[in-house]
């Protein structure tokens, strides 16, 4: 028999059927349902901004404490992502959707019912832990079950449902807050997301689990039957109750994973820091320092927002596009290094005093920030073994949450301490630190536009 012959012959590997499928409506299903999770995710988020304000004056309390409300998030968050990242290699994608799903809801509802500030700390931290959970999940799935020539724009446009739960937490917030009385619309704006993710809980029925993550741990008939469903078209899936025969420890699969991937762990941990310490930095800056200075009433500040969130998800779309035309390494180190510049631009805006300049400033800043994150996420979910990938996924968000936690509490001193430039000048800083992180990467990295996760592992 010829070589040629041979591999003709040779029976194609799961990663290999999942990759040559067409776009069928199983991929849409999928990318929506997930989709639909990370606009809870953004909705969780974004409404904390909007009502930061008023809180801070029904509670009177002062505004380090207020960014503390940010911070004890961003800490649940590194939490859920770590743990929940280990455990989603450990027992499969799947399992834990619905599990952080759970946890999100029902510490939603507590958020909305809690009695003061000290308690509403404690839901938001708990509340975290389900949120953080999504992030290696979701961009597991994705990465691991959509085929290789459409996995960048697939993953960015799932990413590109934040910027849309940042405008529907704006919208209904301040339909809430000026229809109602502060003290109800606020806590009614809270529960309204527990109440969308029970809708979650159908969507979610249209996922399997991942067959490249079955075949990974061992369980090959479960892989084989998944991907049998997913190729004959089925809507609805069920999990497996067997677990792999053994599973690596927490400890253990952390060893596993620095020990393996020591520069792509470097590379998911900068961008990661580098677009959390920004992103969540600016989000919680603007209306504890500058919407105030410039006299923008709370009742407004959501208006603000969806303004903001507009620029977004025109950012989103257009690293959707890039990621799969131009490639991982030139979408993501351009979106980083406009985000440093669209800091500045905004720290110069708000000197002026002018509401309209710094609106434009703020549309600016957001269209090339979430560009930069939207395409960071399918990058580096991308780059890890597909055992390791959950783990690799959560250990950077953690890493960045660390930066996002102490920049709202930072940038507040700064301002204060010295001026709202110096401020903007460390965000630029925080950018500029996933930009400096792709170089080597963009040297002798592999652009993975079009390559499969297995092909990637090598």
């Amino acid at each position: 028999m010829t070589p040629n012959s041979t591999a003709a012959n040779k029976t194609p590997s799961i990663g290999e059927r999942l990759d040559r499928l067409q776009w069928r409506p199983f991929h849409t299903r999928v990318s929506l349902a997930l989709g639909i999770a990370w606009l809870l995710d953004s909705f969780e988020v974004n409404i904390i901004g909007n009502v930061l304000g008023l809180l801070k004056k029904l509670w009177a309390i002062s505004s380090f404490e207020s960014s503390l409300l940010v911070s004890v998030w961003l800490v649940g968050i590194m939490v859920g992502a770590l743990f929940f990242g280990y455990l989603a290699d450990r027992y499969g994608r799947r399992k834990l959707f619905l599990l952080t799903l759970t946890l999100y809801s029902a510490f939603t509802l507590a958020s909305a019912a809690a009695p003061g500030y000290v308690w509403f700390l404690v839901f938001r931290f708990l509340t975290a832990i389900g949120v953080g959970a999504e992030y290696s999940a979701i961009n597991s799935a994705i990465s691991e079950l959509i085929p290789a020539r459409f996995r960048g724009r697939a993953n960015a446009t799932v990413m590109n449902f934040w910027p849309v739960g940042g405008i529907a937490a704006a919208l209904i917030t301040s339909f809430l807050i000026n229809l109602l009385p502060p003290a109800i619309g606020w806590r009614l704006a809270f529960g309204f997301g527990a109440v969308i993710a029970l809708f979650t809980l159908w969507a979610r029925r249209a996922l399997p689990e991942s067959p490249r993550w079955l075949s990974k741990r061992g369980l090959d008939v479960q892989a084989r039957g998944a991907l049998a469903q997913i190729e004959g078209g089925e809507r609805r899936f069920s999990g497996s109750d067997r677990a792999p025969d053994r599973a690596p420890g927490f400890l253990e699969q952390l060893t596993e994973l620095v020990r393996r991937c020591p520069g792509r762990l470097a590379l998911g941990c900068a961008l990661d820091f580098s677009e959390a310490s920004g992103y969540y930095g600016i989000f919680a800056f603007l209306p504890l320092v500058i919407l105030p200075k410039l006299g923008i009433a709370e009742g407004r500040v959501p208006w603000f927002f969806i303004v903001g969130n507009v620029g977004a998800a025109a950012g989103g779309l257009l690293a959707a596009w890039a990621l799969d035309r131009a490639g991982r390494k030139i979408t993501v180190t351009g979106f980083y290094l406009l985000a440093a510049g669209a800091m500045l631009v905004m720290g110069a805006a708000s000197q002026t005093g002018s509401v309209t300049g710094v609106t434009w400033a703020f549309i600016a800043a957001n269209f090339c920030a979430t560009g930069s994150w939207i395409s960071a996420y399918p990058t580096f979910s991308e780059i890890f073994p597909t055992d390791l990938r959950s783990t690799g996924i959560g250990f950077s968000v953690a890493f960045g949450r660390i930066g996002a936690a102490a920049a709202p509490p930072l940038l507040v001193y700064l301002a204060g301490r010295w001026s709202p430039m110096a401020a903007f000048a460390l965000l630029a800083s925080f950018w500029l630190i996933g930009a400096a992180a792709m170089v080597p990467w963009c040297v002798k990295g592999p652009e993975a536009r079009g390559l499969a996760l297995e092909a990637l592992e090598a």
